[in-house]
This record gives structure tokens, sequence and C-alpha cells, in this order.
């Protein structure tokens, strides 16, 4: 006879409960549930607030809708080993100080895998509190937008969040898409971010990877800050106004193989004929960051390829395609920058130069800025002067003075063509 006794518990098998829209309480079903278990929604429509508080699988059908009425969360997770799977999610609470959020996880509930969800009119759709191991997987996350973009929350919100997996998410028409705050050793990958403030908001994180994602129609794609040692490689913003990349206070990071177009003037700005100074549309705007490794990326068609000021000095510029923008670099400083490593320097699509011994490389070195744009930087309206007389003086004294030409950047090896066959657009 083959006896059974002494046998773990846990080799039986997990137990999957079904719920219905008519059912009095789910909650205690949930609450009934053994770890390992599957609660399954059938379709229909669900006023609920669940607290999940074992480690089991929350799944539903294409029609199931959890709705939160407009108060609170509509998931809040507060145990380990949790997935949830396949849910519409609806209609938070929109308190964004007690941080009302289609699901919300608690510090306490790690290696939470949300994934396949559709969140909708939620005030955060995700809210990561102080979790690890978080893996945020192919959800669609809309916002509010009949709300303020300062009145809504964010589509992906990570707070102490350590060794999250971000990957496969469209998040549009929230505050931010994904927002990380004091979060180290997290991934944010292929992604699709639109319709937002900011696609990506860094603030106070180290040691993230930031890969392959995509933003598009935002204030500004990616805006990292006060932010160590971040890995951003391979993506792509187009049409995001005003920067399609911030760095702000950035030490220590590779910005490499990423490719930014089309960033032109807010619809603001624009109203008042761009005659504010500063509010051209920027590429990249490098402020007060140093140590960081720019190379391989691609910048076009925008009103200005690169800005940098404030200190941002020591860093390494090569091999960079800087194609068709208004202005290609402004930079403000009083030091002379070298954009080339190891021999190689970037594309530009304005050099002049020519290359008699065929190796690749302008014999010429070249320098997008001087004098005269310092002077049009300082006072716009001088612009009007742009071909007079007196402006090509100018410029035809400090060529012929070079003592006269102010500090910038300077490229002695340019590049004769582009690193890039063609133009990568989205």
């Amino acid at each position: 006879m083959f006896l059974c006794l002494g046998l773990p518990f846990t080799l039986l098998e997990a137990a999957t409960h079904h719920v219905s829209p008519d059912m009095a309480n789910i909650q205690t079903t949930i609450s009934n549930a053994s770890a390992g278990d599957t609660v399954h929604f059938t379709a229909g429509h669900y006023i609920v607030h669940l607290k999940i508080d074992r480690s089991i699988t929350l799944t539903g059908e294409t029609e199931t809708i959890l709705d939160g009425n407009d108060m609170g969360d509509v998931i809040r997770v507060s145990a380990p080993n949790v997935t949830i799977h396949g849910l519409q999610i609806v209609n938070s609470g929109h308190n964004l100080t007690q941080m009302n959020a289609g699901i919300f996880v608690d510090p306490q509930a790690n290696n939470i895998i949300i994934s396949n969800n559709r969140l909708d009119r939620n005030a955060f759709g995700i809210f990561l509190d102080a979790t690890k191991g978080s893996k945020i997987l192919n959800n669609r996350i809309h916002g509010e937008p009949s709300r303020r973009s300062q009145d809504r929350g964010n589509g992906i919100h990570m707070y102490a969040t350590t060794h999250a997996l971000v990957q496969g998410n469209e998040v549009w028409e929230t505050r931010d898409g994904i927002y990380i705050d004091t979060s180290n050793h997290n991934i944010l990958d292929a992604n699709v971010l639109h319709d937002l403030r900011y696609g990506v908001h860094y603030m106070y994180s180290y040691d993230n990877e930031v890969t392959s994602n995509h933003t598009y129609n935002t204030r500004t794609g990616y805006a990292l800050m006060q932010s160590k040692r971040l890995t951003v490689l391979n993506n792509v913003s187009d049409n995001d106004k005003n920067y399609g990349m911030l760095l702000n206070f950035i030490t220590h990071s590779t910005i490499a193989n990423n490719r930014i177009s089309n960033a032109q003037v807010g619809s603001a700005s624009a109203a008042s004929g761009s005659s504010v100074m500063g509010a051209e549309g920027k590429a990249i705007f490098i402020y007060n960051s140093q140590f960081n490794s720019l190379h391989d990326n691609q910048f076009s068609n925008s009103d200005i390829g690169i800005h940098i000021t404030a200190g941002s000095e020591d860093n390494t510029v090569y091999g960079n395609a800087f194609i068709g923008n208004r202005v290609q670099v402004k930079y403000v400083a009083n030091v002379l920058q070298e954009w080339s490593k190891d021999g190689r320097g970037n594309y530009w699509s304005d050099y002049l130069g020519w290359d008699m011994d065929a190796n690749g490389i302008g014999d010429k070195h070249y320098e997008p800025n001087d004098a005269i744009d310092k002077l049009l930087w300082k006072y716009p309206i001088a612009r009007v002067l742009m071909n007079s007389p007196a402006i090509q003086t100018l410029r035809w004294v400090q060529e012929r003075f070079p003592v006269l030409r102010p500090q910038g950047v300077r490229d002695s090896m340019p590049l004769m063509l582009s690193p890039f066959k063609k133009e990568i657009s989205p």
C-alpha cells in the first residue's frame, strides 16, 4: 500500500476560483484563497476595491472590467508573488495626495507581475512603492484627458523601487509616462510613451537602463535629472516639444545610439512668436552634467541640435550625426570643448570642409558657433541684421584674427559621411 503520510501540503494542486459580477462578496473569495491559487473574473462589470494579501493570480476575460467608481484604489497589493493579468482596471479615485491608483503595490509586495492589462481613467495607473523585482509588462495605460496635466497622476510611478523590469507598455494622456524616484537597478525597455508631459522622468536614481523606448508628442521625451550611471541606449524621440532629451545634473552616464528628431518649440511659445529667450526646441539639452559619454546618436531636424550650458564640461562627444538642425550647437561657456575621440569626430550636415586624402575625416576642423551666434543668443532681436554688412564684417574680422573668436565647441575630426545610412524615423 502506498502511503502519502508526511507529504507537504504544497504538493496539492493550486485551485482556480471563478467569480462573477453578481457575487455578493468577491473580496471574501480572495481572502479565502490559498497561496498559488488563481481568481478568475468572468466577463462583466465589477465595482470593486480589492485588497490582495496573499500570493495569488488575478485573471479575467476580454470584457472583464474592474471599476473603482472614482474612489480609492481599484486593486491594492500587499503580498509578494502576485500576478495580475488580462484585466481592464478603470476609475480609481483622483486624490493625488493619497496616491489613488488603478493598481497600488505596497513595499512588502515583491516580485509582482502586472501584465497585459488595460488601465484607464485612473489617477496613477500603476504605483510601485519600494518594491523589489517587479515586472510590468505589455500593459496599456491611459489617463484622464479631461483633467489638466498637472492634476493627473503618472502612468507608471516607481518610488524606491529596485530590480524592476518595465517593458512593452504603452502610456498616454497621463502626467508623465514613467516616473522614477530614488529607484536603482531598474530596466525600462521597449515602452511607447506619447501625449504626455514627460515620457520618461528620472529623479535621484542610480544604475538604471533606458533602452529601445519610443516617445512622441510629449513636452519632453526623456527628462533625466539628478541621477548617476544611467545607460540610455537605442531610444527614439520624435516630434517632442521643447526637449527630445534633457540631462539635468546627470553624471557618469552613457547616452548612445538614440534617434532624436523634430524637437520643436512648444505651442505656448510658438503662439507668442518664439520671442522668449530659450524657447527653441532642443533635440538634447545638457545642463550642469559632467563625465558622460554621448556617442553614435542622431539629432536631426530640430530648432537646436544640442544645447550645452551651466558647467557641462568634461563630457565625451563623438560619432554623433547632427542633421538639418536650424542651429546645430548652442554652447554657452568660456572653455574650449573638443568633440572627437580616438580620431573620430561627429557628422555635421552643414560642414563645408573637404577630404583630400579620402580617409573619411574632414581636413578642416568644424566650429559650429562664433561670436555672432553668441550675440544673437543674447540679443535675439539682432537677427534682423543677420545679412547686413556689419555682421559680415564682424565674421570676416574674427576669421582673420582668431584671437577675437570666443571659446566654444571644436570638432577636429569631423566625419564626411553620416554614421547612419539614412535618417531613421519612427
